[in-house]
């Protein structure tokens, strides 16, 4: 029986995606979203949605999303977290990986050489 490699999540390095813009006032960052398809369209044109969400980030998840450089993987940034929050930031680990994966399921960020640049 082969045995399986199994990749570890704190290993992947993720990149901030360029199909979204993001600005940083008074420490806190606002990710601006802009709908794009189809039906995104019809939203906007019939039920008057905005062209652009703005998403606030709170504190912690503010530092994280700054820490993402295209560099740095998921390991580094939850010792700089921790360095920052202490036990504030507990448990760690399992809140920064939910975190990631909420962020690359919304398509804010990419994992270098895992996936394909979404745009």
């Amino acid at each position: 029986m082969a045995k399986k490699n199994k990749e570890n999540y704190l290993d992947y390095v993720p990149v901030i995606s360029p199909k979204n813009t993001w600005s940083v006032e008074g420490g806190k960052v606002t990710v601006h979203m802009v709908h794009r398809g189809f039906y995104a369209s019809i939203a906007q044109k019939f039920f008057h949605r905005p062209w652009v969400s703005h998403i606030d980030l709170d504190k912690q998840g503010s530092f994280v999303f700054q820490q993402i450089d295209g560099k740095r993987t998921v390991g580094e940034i939850a010792l700089l977290v921790k360095d920052k929050f202490g036990k504030e930031a507990e448990p760690l680990y399992d809140r920064l990986v939910k975190y990631m994966q909420i962020l690359h399921n919304n398509g804010f960020i990419y994992y270098e050489g895992k996936d394909k640049i979404r745009k």
